[in-house]
């Protein structure tokens, strides 16, 4: 108990897709080896695991909300439901109305006003979860949601919890969790519990622009935060704005990674890059993660 009472997160985010995220959260888990348990919290598209190759020792059903569905055999064709229906997910096909799964977002309000209780709502299968164990001997928890379906926040909440729970049940002093990009809820429920975010970015416009949406997300919750500046030798002038701005911002650089072909090179061997080229790029990363660390 007592070790897992001093188990630090880290959580790894980024304003905008292709700044490396992913690519630097599976190097730290290499270097980080046994001691962490690793959490892929990009249920949208989950990828950690393409370069962790695990085995999956457990396969979990994700249910998320509710969804409605026609009886036929009840039904009256009274048509109120696709009335006050305000997705315009149930329509009437040769004189029988159906609901689309992929329109119904499941307020459950057809449900409550049909006269004939025609209208059955149930728990939907929204995705599958895994417990998995990585070529590198750690454990990684990631998941994979449905096409179309919500509740992704809700999803990531739940790795998160049995990661903690599987870092208590064996003694880990360290979680790994790779957020998804953006700002929305999976973003948000991967914060929680973070003891340091990492906010990867990269110096184009869109990635200054998204790396001020990302760092007041995570100064509106009160997170340590720091940032590395990925390829920042492409655009120099944009990566001393984006040093200039978090400095003025008390956002902390702990790292600057220049540009290197072994990124792509090394995804295609699905390694990670501190693998690959160890004394070259790899070099640059190692630097972040002693960085890193020390804030843990």
């Amino acid at each position: 108990m007592a070790s897992y009472l001093h188990m630090k997160e880290l959580v790894i985010i980024s304003g905008k897709g292709g700044t490396g995220k992913t690519s630097l959260a599976a190097s730290f888990a290499y270097l980080a080896g046994e001691k962490a348990v690793l959490a892929d919290c990009d249920v949208d598209a989950s990828d950690l695991h393409i370069l962790l190759k695990p085995k999956i020792m457990k396969i979990y059903q994700f249910y998320g909300g509710k969804k409605a569905s026609i009886i036929n055999e009840k039904c009256i064709g009274c048509g109120k439901c696709q009335e006050i229906c305000r997705f315009d997910a149930i329509q009437k096909t040769d004189n029988k109305y159906e609901i689309n799964i992929i329109d119904c977002e499941g307020c459950g309000y057809c449900y409550r006003i049909c006269p004939v209780d025609a209208i059955e709502f149930n728990e939907n299968l929204s995705g599958e979860w895994y417990i998995s164990k990585t070529r590198l001997n750690s454990t990684l928890i990631f998941a994979k949601l449905g096409i179309a379906e919500g509740n992704s926040g809700k999803l990531v909440s739940k790795i998160k919890k049995e990661a903690h729970n599987l870092a208590k049940e064996n003694n880990k002093n360290l979680m790994i969790s790779d957020g998804a990009p953006g700002i929305g809820c999976p973003v948000i429920a991967s914060l929680s519990n973070a003891d340091y975010v990492l906010i990867v970015t990269e110096p184009s416009l869109s990635g200054f622009y998204d790396l001020k949406r990302i760092l007041e997300l995570v100064k509106h919750f009160g997170y340590s935060v720091g940032c590395i500046i990925n390829k920042y030798d492409i655009n120099e002038e944009i990566s001393k704005d984006i040093q200039n701005y978090s400095q003025k911002n008390g956002l902390e650089i702990v790292g600057k990674i220049p540009y290197s072909d072994a990124f792509p090179q090394s995804l295609v061997l699905r390694k990670t890059v501190v693998e690959f080229d160890k004394s070259g790029i790899g070099k640059y990363v190692e630097e972040c993660w002693t960085n890193i660390q020390t804030k843990l």
